[in-house]
């Protein structure tokens, strides 16, 4: 067996086949597991568990040639190339395609055994990171390499930015508190001991007999365990693939959907849309849910013709794998509507109830969600406005301006299926001069006065509104709550704009961090440092810097720091920050301002402006001298550099 300390492999000759050949069957469990842990979340479970079997028997060196070395380097080489393979699948959308073609499984579906609470915790803690930082994490923990052996692997296989990698790993494994090599040596993270289920067997029996399917998990004596999930799981559906594809064969039968009962969500664990029942007044009309399904599944047409479809971004249109639940079949303004759930995202086909138009049908990702995320859905929009379809724990659901900080909340009525009332949303690409907002209270039965704010951006799922407060003296670190106090509205009443940019992208939630305040210069009041960051249902997150100065208006906009995209910064993964701003005094004086998060020690500057401060805030006169970069000292020891460049005042 090689050394859990192997150096990663150096660049040079591939060792001998026959050599690398020994070590992919001695090692295939261990290697294929790696390929699964770092292969993209998105491909969903079925396809993942096929291409990491894939990534690793492409993996032999080509030819007969090749250095003769020992069992160890021929390892490092094999795993290095394991590791290439893996990554440049998340880099690239014509290898995610390509990613899952090989080995081929026909009739059924492949899922690793589900795991408990703990592994499931990981699984999303992982699915919210990137490909490098999940590829450290196996290599630090299954590997047991040292840090700077997993950052020189990382950056021989092409991850942008490996020692941030190691870094973020090394939190999820301090979160799991000692249990992470437990954890991901779990039948969770096993693509070779898997569980089956068949695709569509009705569909498939209509045009021939279902003689059986068997899968190869390649010559290393590896078992697949056939094992029907118990009724009623929900695996999530595969990600991957071109809108319209059949390949998920999910059942098209409308008498075949799932339908939660009535009080699921009461004495539920788990409160997210899988507990949602099926409401509206055509929710068993099986001619329109029988339309939305075929749609979905890629072979339906509506009253005028082909169903347009669409998807936000970093979701795929590819049919469920399995009979999804229905949420909702009614009318709403001249439209008749069917929302669907398949555990990992939500489908609304609409189609016109008289007259011309086309039908057609948007899909969101919505898994992972809860009580807040899984709130409330977009049933119909019109004229600015848009009816939602409100979870059965919400209780009480009022409308507020965001802009209006100290106005009261309006009451929105909730017919008895769940739908609003047309609720005004804020004016696309038009002047900000309001951003309603709905605020809900979730049932006492959930929680007791939970009240929590979700803003409109165009998508299926409304946006969840957060807010963490500055950092108090004495006082540990706070986490996000929601944006319903007085103080987390006024921050809130002078970020709103800035969510324009944010429509129609996918954004599950966004967060305000007032990370830090600030004296301003020739005492012109106390300023606040806040960063504003929006995590996807996909994934990703993107995060924007601003300092909010001393106003007499509540909505006065902040001065822009900075913004970065597919970046850890501002979350529980990235829980440090520095950003600086060119700010001029009324006076007419010129100064360089910056600040940093709660572990920051120190701050220098570099470019234009030379400085340096042994404290959170830095503040110095500016000669306006050309772009200027930030670096922070932790009090870990570590550095930090600047959310992105402080540029001159055009």
């Amino acid at each position: 067996m090689p050394a859990r300390h192997s150096e990663p492999a150096l660049p040079g000759a591939p060792p001998g086949r026959e050599e690398a050949e020994a070590v992919l069957v001695e090692h295939y469990p261990r290697l294929v597991r790696l390929a699964y842990l770092a292969l993209p979340p998105a491909l969903g479970r079925h396809r993942r568990v096929l291409a990491a079997h894939r990534v690793v028997q492409r993996a032999l060196p080509r030819g007969r040639g090749g250095r003769g070395c020992g069992r160890d380097e021929a390892y490092a080489w094999v795993r290095g190339q394991v590791l290439a393979a893996a990554l440049a699948a998340e880099r690239s959308p014509r290898l995610r395609a390509r990613a899952g073609l090989l080995p081929f499984v026909a009739g059924i579906r492949l899922f690793p055994r589900a795991g408990g609470g703990d592994e499931l915790g990981l699984d999303r803690a992982l699915s919210g990171v990137g490909a490098a930082a999940r590829a450290a994490l196996a290599l630090r923990v299954l590997e047991g390499l040292p840090p700077a052996a997993v950052s020189a692997l990382l950056a021989a296989a092409g991850a942008a930015a490996p020692d941030e990698a190691v870094r973020m790993a090394g939190r999820l494994a301090a979160e799991q508190h000692g249990r992470a090599e437990t954890l991901l040596g779990s039948g969770e993270f096993d693509p070779c001991t898997v569980q089956t289920r068949p695709t569509d067997l009705l569909r498939r029996g209509r045009r021939r007999r279902l003689a059986g399917a068997a899968v190869a998990c390649a010559a290393a004596g590896v078992v697949l365990a056939a094992v029907l999930p118990a009724r009623g799981t929900h695996p999530p559906a595969p990600a991957a693939g071109p809108a319209g594809s059949a390949e998920g064969g999910a059942s098209l039968d409308p008498r075949q959907v799932v339908r939660a009962p009535g009080d699921a969500w009461s004495h539920a664990s788990r409160v997210d849309f899988t507990v949602w029942p099926a409401r509206g007044a055509r929710d068993h009309d099986t001619a329109l849910i029988g339309r939305a399904l075929a749609a979905w599944g890629g072979a339906g047409s509506g009253p005028a013709g082909r169903v347009a479809v669409t998807a936000t971004p970093g979701t795929a249109a590819t049919p469920p794998d399995r009979s999804p639940q229905l949420l909702y079949a009614g009318d709403a303004d001249r439209a008749a509507v069917v929302l669907l759930y398949d555990g990992a995202r939500v489908a609304r086909y609409a189609e016109p109830v008289s007259g011309g138009g086309a039908a057609a049908l948007d899909v969101a990702r919505a898994d992972d969600g809860d009580v807040t995320t899984a709130a409330a859905l977009a049933v119909s929009r019109t004229a600015g406005s848009a009816r939602y379809l409100l979870a059965p724990w919400v209780a009480e659901a009022t409308g507020r301006d965001l802009l209006r900080p100290d106005s009261p909340a309006r009451a929105v009525r909730v017919g008895g299926d769940g739908l609003t009332d047309p609720v005004r949303g804020p004016a696309p690409g038009g002047p900000c001069g309001a951003w309603p907002v709905l605020q809900l209270r979730s049932s006492q039965r959930i929680a007791e006065r939970h009240a929590f704010l979700l803003a409109d951006l165009g998508d299926l799922s409304p946006v969840h509104l957060t807010y963490t407060p500055p950092p108090a003296a004495g006082v540990p670190a706070r986490s996000p709550r929601e944006a319903t106090s007085g103080p987390a509205l006024v921050s809130w009443a002078r970020t709103a704009c800035t969510l324009q940019e944010l429509r129609g992208a996918g954004v599950k939630a966004v967060n305000n961090w007032a990370f830090a305040q600030q004296d301003m210069p020739e005492h012109r009041g106390r300023a606040t440092w806040v960063c504003s960051r929006a995590d996807t249902w996909s994934g990703p997150g993107r995060v924007m810097v601003q300092l909010q100065q001393p106003s007499s208006s509540d909505t006065a906009p902040g001065t822009f720091a900075g913004k970065a995209r597919n970046t850890s910064a501002c979350s529980r993964f990235g829980q440090n920050v520095v950003a600086g701003v060119r700010w001029r005094s009324p006076a007419g004086h010129s100064y360089l301002l910056a600040a940093g998060s709660r572990a920051v020690t120190s701050i220098s500057t570099s470019g234009g402006v030379r400085a340096s401060a042994g404290a959170r805030t830095l503040a110095v006169r500016d000669p306006a001298a050309g772009s200027v970069r930030l670096t922070a000292r932790l009090s870990t020891g570590g550095t930090l550099q600047g959310v992105a460049p402080v540029e001159p005042v055009p």
